[in-house]
């Protein structure tokens, strides 16, 4: 079997989860790795979008922000944030990858404060594009390591929704019925979300962790799914693609 990092787990378990012929919002880092392999391999027809106005480029190497001239390379458009912006109002985007700081049980997210907002313990750089994305786009997937600092049983600040406090308060909110958090990819195991309760649930465990340790690592219950599997491992193919194609200078999977 082919050694693997825990990092190139993450990406690879994560693009597999976008579809061919999808649309798909991301910004830079691991999301764009995921994006990237998942357009050589399964899926050549996704279409990739970046905040700063590329829509659909043939991306040649990794880039290192979402105005890198890379990220327009061959695109079949060069606009610019409205458009995108738009284009998710419309409900033309499929899956966007968000992060911050905290997440909670329901999927909400927290880039802003640590702590009491007048007075917070840290100060973060807010949304950017995030609540825009997480609330316009069809599924929210995340990218993140796990631990009980960073899931939280609640948010000091929601500055992305995710199903809020639960079934209804979307829609309740006046965003998108059928809209919001998809599946959470961490370096420990992926999980996705209940469809009556709208609360976070396991539903594969990373080789060599158990359920247990999964939960010790996290300030909330979580749900199981109905039947918990191994996270399959990446294929000798993925990691060539990942490691040659994607990132060949190693900037993420080297982390």
């Amino acid at each position: 079997m082919t050694e693997y990092n825990t990092m190139e787990l993450m990406i690879v378990a994560a693009a597999r989860n976008l579809e061919n012929g999808k649309t798909v919002g991301v910004g830079t880092g691991a999301p764009c790795a995921a994006a990237m392999l998942a357009q050589k391999t399964h899926a050549p027809d996704l279409v990739i979008m970046f905040e700063a106005g590329g829509i659909s480029p043939q991306l040649p190497t990794m880039p290192i922000s979402v105005g890198d001239s890379r990220t327009f390379y061959r695109a079949v458009m060069a606009s610019g944030m409205c458009d995108i912006m738009e284009t998710c109002q419309r409900g033309m985007v499929d899956y966007t990858f968000l992060g911050g700081a905290q997440i909670d049980m329901y999927g909400n997210l927290n880039s802003t404060v640590i702590g009491d907002w007048k007075k917070p313990k840290v100060r973060f750089p807010g949304s950017g594009g995030a609540n825009d994305f997480a609330s316009l786009c069809w599924k929210i997937m995340v990218i993140t390591p796990q631990d009980s600092r960073r899931f939280v049983e609640k948010v000091s600040f929601i500055t992305t929704p995710g199903y809020i406090d639960g079934p209804g308060a979307r829609e309740r909110a006046g965003l998108p019925a059928n809209t919001g958090p998809h599946k959470v990819i961490t370096n420990m195991a992926v999980m996705g979300y209940d469809g009556k309760t709208m609360r976070m649930r396991v539903e594969s465990i990373h080789q060599g962790f158990t359920f247990e340790e999964v939960q010790k690592n996290c300030g909330f219950p979580l749900l199981k799914a109905e039947k918990i599997v191994v996270t399959p491992a990446p294929t000798a193919d993925e990691l060539r693609i990942l490691r040659t194609k994607v990132d060949p200078q190693r900037y993420i999977i080297g982390r």
